[in-house]
């Protein structure tokens, strides 16, 4: 937490040292900002919440699909060989390019846009719990079946422990592609959201209140990934 406390004062330092040798309206500096953030709160925080609903929502989702499906695919066969070809063949298409058809098909509303954040979530989390079960040795396993235990047991003991640090490593490196997917999504169809905020204040020209809401914005991915890390030292502790 020092580290990450560190990190942030030295950000806010060099944001204030470049904004005053620009020295350009358009460059706010970070003191500026911060006043400013405490103004606009309360008409931002419908904004806000938003925008945090629908990236919780879309991890959620991305989480129980891409759970079901890798361990699906990591414990049969036939499954893997049938749907590996199609998540290796999707995965790599820029999701950003599939927007405009998310959008005929879905509408320009909350589903499209929580679509495009499981669309950037899924497949990682797919690739990565497939490869985290098969990764289990064999004989924790046979352990647990010699001792008599269900397949039920054998998920809740075995398989769950080993999915979970690759499920959270996998939603950190994600979490902040996600974040971006939010924002752009949010520029079309709506008017709430923080990329909707931050773009409207942009197009008045109202560049204090556009910073503050890139700061809020930053400061929410920031706190969900301090959640997700809590959540790996709560949940992981056997893996510390």
């Amino acid at each position: 937490m020092k580290n990450k406390l560190y990190g942030l004062i030295l950000f806010n330092v060099l944001w204030f040292l470049i904004a005053k040798l620009v020295n350009n309206p358009v460059l706010i500096d970070p003191i500026s900002t911060y006043v400013n953030i405490f103004k606009v709160l309360p008409d931002m925080s419908g904004h806000l919440l938003a925008s945090l609903e629908r990236v919780v929502l879309g991890i959620f989702i991305s989480v129980v699909i891409g759970s079901i499906v890798g361990i699906g695919m990591a414990l049969s066969k036939k499954l893997n060989s049938i749907l590996s070809p199609l998540v290796y063949f999707t995965y790599p298409i820029p999701k950003f390019a599939l927007l405009p058809i998310v959008m005929l098909l879905a509408g320009i509303g909350e589903i499209s846009k929580i679509t495009m954040i499981v669309l950037i979530l899924v497949f990682q989390i797919i690739i990565s719990i497939r490869d985290a079960v098969n990764n289990i040795s064999r004989d924790k396993y046979n352990i647990l079946i010699s001792l008599g235990a269900n397949p039920k047991q054998i998920l809740k003991e075995v398989i769950f422990p080993a999915i979970l640090p690759e499920l959270f490593t996998t939603l950190r490196i994600a979490l902040g592609v996600a974040i971006s997917v939010l924002f752009f999504t949010e520029t079309y169809g709506t008017e709430k959201g923080m990329g909707y905020y931050i773009v409207d204040s942009w197009m008045r020209i109202n560049y204090l209140d556009m910073y503050a809401g890139i700061v809020l914005l930053s400061i929410l991915g920031f706190l969900l990934f301090l959640l997700i890390d809590g959540m790996d030292r709560v949940f992981c502790k056997w893996n510390k």
